[in-house]
């Protein structure tokens, strides 16, 4: 591995301190891409305006139409946390913007069983449910009476022509919000509206937004519709910073970029978190995760909260996620969050056995010291890999391979179904869509992003999309691009190695594409020992001072003086807390 140093223009550190920033922040600001102090402005006023999002005033309009005329909407929902806080977040704002009770109901794919997006199957489930009943392997519905009059599709439907056309013939109304990118140089659904960012033409700056982001927009765009039409006045109007939480949840959890937009979706919904202000779901989530709100981060939605809520649409029903979400009955949320933990624990227990046999077919052909025979891209499949965590095993298998990576399972109709995770420097949607045009039967479906995204084959194509998927890859991919590489922060100043330094960096919203700080200095191993079969302990000398240390995760042993990449944390043990580093590499050359 390469630590890289990131660059700091020092005019900028140097005008961000003058500011008023933190001098350590202000390098950490300026290194990330930060020119001004007013980018770090959180407030709402700051928000892009809801108007320069193409399609979000005649989505508005249509809402503001069906709420008017005391018609049926059902939220079509997807299976993941974004999804899931998405349908929540629409459900409750349009509850909040005056929808006449029992007239919003939402439904929900069976991962297994409909596959992903508006399908026909899954608008025929919406008109047969009502929006009543429960889940299950048919898939979740909740609340509402009666066949609805409108589908809102929530993180889905940029790719769903046929869904959108069979509801169209039912004479349903399709408003399509989503944030994923359509397939090039197709035309989109022939919905009734489309919100989303990626669509052609649209001026709306944050092309990151995540699913739940683009429905608080809509939810936005309608209340000023509503205002224009004399529904309320502004000093009354339904206050809709109360989803702040759930947008937040979701944003983090989807692993968009945090660019300034969703720094401050999410920054407002952890203020709320912090002050007691959040859902009883949500204060639920933190409860059996064991993290506390008032002290609530990004990290806690990706690694704590998203991971349970995901659970359920991989293992069970994501209708339990979206319960969980939308109840105000605390005892309710609590029982609803308590079945999310348990699931997500047989989630780790699934993932873990997968993890160990993609491992071991990962290790037959490739082992640390032949890493420059591994291929530009891995893709596995076995039998018993279970689809509902095929993405997250990829990324495993990524993040040790360093290489753009497929894990595909059989799916109930006997086709596979992949998930892949990528390394910077490689769009995997767009290989996805090379692949699609130079092999035009091998892919059945595909979508995603950069980062991640989804494809289904054939039974027996796996041999064709590797080779296919191998061949882009060795095009598009260079020696320098499938080095692994870590960019940090350069050494810590002894100054700023304090408590004070670790709440100060807690309170700032870090993620994809504005990564938290991680410092490099070079240290004396004074003692290492190993923590429940797995952890490194460790004692350093660090800059003349003895610092405490954990590796996580890491079992083998440290040369005497070796340069470390290190996160500050706190370790809190019978009411004391001590700083210490949480080691995230070393280099490949340890320093001698």
């Amino acid at each position: 591995m390469i630590l890289h140093t990131r660059e700091v223009p020092p005019r900028v550190r140097y005008a961000l301190e003058q500011a008023g920033v933190h001098p350590l922040l202000a390098q950490l600001l300026a290194a990330r891409g930060v020119r001004s102090a007013e980018e770090m402005d959180d407030g709402l006023a700051r928000l892009l305006p809801p108007e320069t999002l193409r399609g979000a005033a005649e989505a508005g309009r249509l809402l503001a139409d069906t709420i008017a005329a005391r018609q049926r909407i059902c939220v079509v929902a997807d299976y993941d946390c974004d999804g899931a806080t998405a349908c929540a977040v629409a459900l409750r704002g349009l509850a909040l913007l005056g929808a006449a009770p029992g007239s919003l109901g939402y439904v929900v794919p069976d991962r297994a069983v409909h596959g992903y997006g508006l399908t026909p199957a899954i608008v025929d489930l919406a008109c047969s449910a009502g929006g009543e009943g429960g889940g299950g392997g048919a898939g979740g519905a909740g609340g509402g009476q009666g066949r609805p009059d409108l589908l809102v599709t929530v993180d889905n439907g940029i790719a769903s022509h046929a869904g959108v056309a069979h509801a169209r013939s039912l004479g349903l109304a399709v408003l399509v919000t989503d944030h994923h990118l359509s397939a090039a140089g197709q035309p989109l659904p022939a919905a009734d509206v489309i919100v989303n960012p990626n669509q052609p033409d649209c001026g709306f700056a944050s092309k990151a937004i995540a699913g739940v982001g683009v429905m608080f927009y809509v939810l936005l765009a309608t209340r000023a519709e509503l205002r224009r039409r004399g529904a309320f006045e502004t000093a009354l109007q339904p206050r809709l910073d109360a989803l702040l939480d759930l947008v937040a949840l979701g944003t983090v959890a989807d692993v968009v970029k945090l660019d300034a937009n969703n720094r401050r979706l999410v920054a407002q919904g952890l203020k709320r978190i912090r002050s007691g202000r959040m859902q009883p779901g949500v204060a639920a989530l933190f409860r059996v995760a064991g993290r506390d709100p008032n002290r609530a981060a990004g990290f806690d939605f990706g690694f704590a909260l998203g991971p349970r809520i995901n659970a359920a649409g991989r293992l069970a029903d994501m209708t339990l996620g979206i319960e969980c979400l939308l109840t105000d009955d605390a005892a309710r949320a609590t029982e609803l969050a308590a079945q999310l933990d348990a699931i997500n624990r047989e989630r780790r227990d699934v993932e873990a056995g997968m993890r160990e046999q993609a491992e071991s077919l990962l290790a037959s052909w490739w082992t640390e010291a032949e890493s420059a025979t591994v291929p530009p891209a891995v893709v596995l499949f076995d039998e018993s890999f279970h689809e509902g965590v095929v993405g997250i095993v990829a990324g495993r298998v990524k993040d040790r391979a360093h290489r753009p990576t497929f894990v595909f399972a059989r799916g109930a109709n006997g086709q596979l179904k992949g998930s892949g995770r990528s390394i910077p420097g490689f769009h995997l949607r767009d290989a996805l869509d090379l692949v699609a045009k130079r092999h035009p039967a091998l892919l059945l479906r595909f979508g995603g992003h950069a980062m991640a995204a989804g494809c289904t084959l054939q039974d027996g194509g796996v041999p064709a999309f590797e080779s296919a998927l191998v061949q882009v890859a060795a095009e598009w991919l260079d020696a320098a691009t499938l080095q692994r590489t870590l960019r940090t922060d350069g050494p810590l100043a002894l100054e700023w190695f304090n408590a004070e330094t670790v709440a100060l960096l807690d309170a700032q919203v870090w993620g994809q594409g504005f990564e938290a700080p991680v410092f490099c200095d070079e240290v004396q191993v004074l003692q290492q020992r190993l923590v429940g079969e797995k952890h490194l302990k460790l004692k350093l000398r660090h800059a003349g001072q003895e610092r405490d240390a954990i590796w996580f995760g890491r079992a083998e042993p440290l040369p005497e003086r070796v340069r470390l990449a290190y996160r500050l944390g706190l370790d809190e043990w019978n009411g004391r807390q001590r700083v210490q580093m949480l080691v995230e590499a070393a280099p490949d050359t340890p320093t001698t």
